[in-house]
């Protein structure tokens, strides 16, 4: 027998594995027609065989993700706030992908409100451009899989002349502090090892992030790929801002998040909650989600702002590394993410 037949018998996936064990101890692993039966009655009657030699620890495993399954029905199937949940639009497009997922996210049990932006399309799960505050419980898949995605602008002293004119001399130390600075593309690394303090923060909070330390470490300073850039341009202050005075400057802008390591967060964690999550919600497979008060819902919090912290230190690491090729220095930096989500107290109730 294989697990796609142990699963089409009814076999929970997280038993899996203690099924195949006890097919094996039971010598029934050879004969699938008994291992059918033996299993079929199992599945009928666990209670009844709790204290089998070889089926027990199967039998054990399946109540416990029974009563996991039907407290998830009782718990999760309630709208703590008693009323559907809606959205708030923003601008005038109108896609109907995004908008169809949108009502979807806000038909979840734990959805206290949404909100659709002007650059909304269509996503995974949540539409791109879209935002769920929802009560004690956080979507990983929602966070989205680049955690802490953001976008970094440092402007700096250097002349704007200097990219005035895109064919000149003076652009070529730029580009060569672009390519010197950072590296593109899927499972790029540095070829020197970096450093951050972030790398000296507790990286222990949860196993996948204790796992993908070294990953990090070789991808500080990288930027992927996708839509993920960085480049120099030009900034116009129209008046006095940001403790700067009105007129021209050359800024790097930059895109990127948390890399290999958040996305190794993010899978994790939703093979954890899609696994667990009742059937009757399988219509919200990418939008299942993970209470607060839970174990697993606990290390994603702390994982997911670990990511945080890595994916600042990543944009930090390239401006740095950037800027020095190009012999420039900082006069501001304006920083901001986005794939994250965040704890807030709305009319006394506290939402995330």
């Amino acid at each position: 027998m294989n697990a796609r037949e142990l699963v089409a018998l009814g076999v929970p996936r997280d038993c899996i594995g203690v099924a195949f064990d006890a097919l094996k101890a039971s010598g029934l692993i050879s004969n699938p027609a008994e291992a059918t039966r033996r299993i079929g009655e199992i599945l009928a009657g666990p209670n009844g065989f709790t204290g089998d030699p070889h089926f027990g620890p199967l039998a054990q495993a399946v109540l416990a993700v029974r009563a996991q399954l039907a407290a998830a029905e009782e718990s999760l199937g309630r709208n703590p706030h008693g009323v559907p949940s809606t959205f708030a639009q923003w601008g005038e497009r109108d896609d109907p992908g995004s908008m169809d997922q949108m009502t979807a996210a806000c038909e979840l049990p734990v959805a206290v409100q949404g909100a659709l932006m002007p650059d909304n399309h269509l996503g995974y799960g949540l539409p791109i451009g879209g935002v769920l505050g929802t009560y004690n419980s956080v979507i990983p898949y929602g966070v989205g899989v680049d955690i802490a995605c953001r976008m970094m602008c440092t402007i700096t002293d250097l002349p704007a002349a200097t990219l005035k004119d895109v064919f000149a001399p003076t652009v070529d130390p730029l580009i060569r502090a672009l390519t010197g600075g950072t590296v593109f593309g899927v499972g790029g690394a540095q070829k020197e090892k970096l450093d951050h303090a972030v790398l000296d923060m507790d990286w222990n909070v949860t196993k996948i992030t204790r796992e993908s330390k070294d990953k990090a470490r070789n991808q500080l300073g990288t930027s992927g790929s996708g839509n993920h850039f960085v480049e120099f341009g030009i900034v116009t202050l129209t008046e006095p801002a940001l403790g700067l005075e009105a007129g021209e400057y050359v800024a790097l802008l930059s895109h990127s998040g948390s890399r290999g390591a958040g996305a190794a967060v993010c899978k994790t964690y939703s093979d954890i909650v899609t696994v667990r999550l009742p059937k009757s919600y399988e219509r919200f497979r990418q939008l299942a989600w993970l209470s607060l008060e839970s174990e697993a819902g606990q290390e994603y919090w702390a994982a997911m702002n670990l990511m945080g912290e890595y994916a600042s230190a990543n944009h930090h690491t390239i401006h740095d590394r950037v800027l020095k090729l190009a012999g420039a220095a900082s006069l501001v930096v304006i920083e901001n993410h986005h794939n994250f989500a965040w704890k807030e107290v709305h009319d006394g109730k506290s939402e995330d």
